[in-house]
């Protein structure tokens, strides 16, 4: 297997660390917009099957020729969601597997943004599922944690723990601190903006998908290993739109821990407009510049590639499935937990990008391997679970199940 890892940030860096490791594959291209976080992911590893290059992600053209020339039969996706689309063009146009960790953009409904779906998340996607499915090519997408292995959970839900699945919720929580700010996300704050303003999608077998006002339906997770009890609310997610088309189920929902703190701030950003994506003119020394307002956020605030060495606490995947098991109503929580001392320990990558690194590198090593195989454009819930969670143990990564 020969691999071109598209985006050299706090996630695809934390990748390269985490295959160095592994010998599923013969070479591994990383390609950045900036050559030299390419070259420092490259360095780190010290490793030759591994080897930097510079590209533009928009640029499908440019991807399709790096992918023809590098001879790499698999395209691995660790920008943000801006590039999917000409990520997962270039892929099919060089006829290389596409794996990425989050789904093409939404747009909300023009008239009814809080009751009725507009574009939803991934359906640029799943609208050409066609030319893959007949060129018998594999898209693997939502491969992250969350989208990824809270869809993996689901999948392992259905098959070996309950005959009838009345609600799947997945819920995410943590406990992190950061030394010395007062505001700084864990995770790419242009992502993170994205799918905490848009409207949340909920799903409802008989009604389909419909979506509701951001932050909707508060509820209290007490989440294990020492977290504790985090307020969650209803946030737009991939795991909402994929589970449903793979695994049957009454209700689906996606909930995030975010606290008081967070969701006032983005509100804010919301009421000030700087959450948009669409350029405005402000001066500069040299003249008149369009930016992106949300750019300028992400630009004042620090990389959380970055933050590490100042985080604290842990971070928790999981998902919640209620149902019947022979007869008998049955309720778990299906997780995983990293703590942030042992992943820059161990890695030197933060824990919230090194846990959402590390599945994709599973999943890649399951289709190296023949465990995992598909074609179309498939969510992670479309494979068999139990290969997937056996190989992220013996990646020194266990996971847990707690009855409720």
């Amino acid at each position: 297997m020969r691999v071109l890892l598209v985006g050299a940030g706090g996630v695809g860096t934390a990748i390269t660390r985490i295959a160095a490791r592994r010998r599923f594959f013969d070479a591994m291209l990383v390609a950045d917009f900036d050559p030299a976080r390419a070259e420092a992911a490259v360095a780190a590893v010290g490793d030759d099957r591994f080897a930097a290059a510079q590209v533009d992600a928009s640029n499908e053209a440019a991807v399709t020729g790096l992918l023809r020339r590098h001879a790499c039969d698999v395209l691995l996706n660790a920008t943000d969601p801006r590039f999917v689309m000409p990520l997962f063009r270039a892929a099919r146009a060089a006829d290389a597997t596409y794996v990425d960790m989050a789904m093409s953009l939404s747009h909300p409904h023009p008239e009814q943004p809080y009751t009725e779906c507009g574009v939803k998340l991934g359906d640029d996607q799943f609208a050409l599922a066609g030319e893959w499915e007949k060129a018998g090519a594999l898209a693997l997408v939502g491969m992250g944690v969350e989208p990824g292995l809270s869809d993996v959970f689901a999948r392992y839900a259905a098959d070996e723990l309950f005959d009838e699945i009345e609600e799947i919720g997945v819920r995410d929580g943590a406990n992190l601190t950061v030394d010395g700010y007062d505001f700084a996300p864990s995770f790419s704050i242009w992502t993170t903006i994205e799918e905490c303003l848009n409207p949340p999608v909920v799903y409802e077998e008989g009604r389909g998908w419909f979506t509701t006002e951001p932050f909707s339906e508060p509820e209290v997770f007490d989440f294990p290993e020492g977290i504790g009890p985090v307020e969650c609310v209803n946030v737009e997610h991939e795991e909402v739109l994929l589970v449903p088309r793979w695994v049957d189920a009454g209700r689906v929902t996606f909930k995030y821990g975010l606290g008081k703190e967070f969701i006032d701030t983005l509100r804010t950003l919301h009421l000030l407009g700087l959450d948009s994506t669409a350029p405005v003119t402000v001066p500069s020394p040299a003249g008149p510049v369009a930016v992106s307002p949300r750019d300028v956020v992400a630009a004042c605030l620090p990389d959380p590639a970055t933050l590490g060495e100042r985080m604290h606490g842990k971070t928790c995947a999981g998902t919640w499935v209620r149902g019947t098991k022979d007869g008998a109503p049955r309720e778990v929580y299906i997780y995983h937990v990293v703590d942030n001392q042992w992943s820059m320990k161990e890695y030197g990558s933060q824990a919230v990008v090194w846990q959402t690194a590390v599945n994709p590198v599973v999943a890649l090593e399951l289709l190296a391997g023949g465990a995992w195989s598909g074609s179309g454009v498939l969510g992670p819930e479309a494979f068999p679970a139990r290969p997937f969670l056996d190989l992220l143990t013996a990646y020194g990564s266990p996971w847990g199940i707690r009855e409720q």
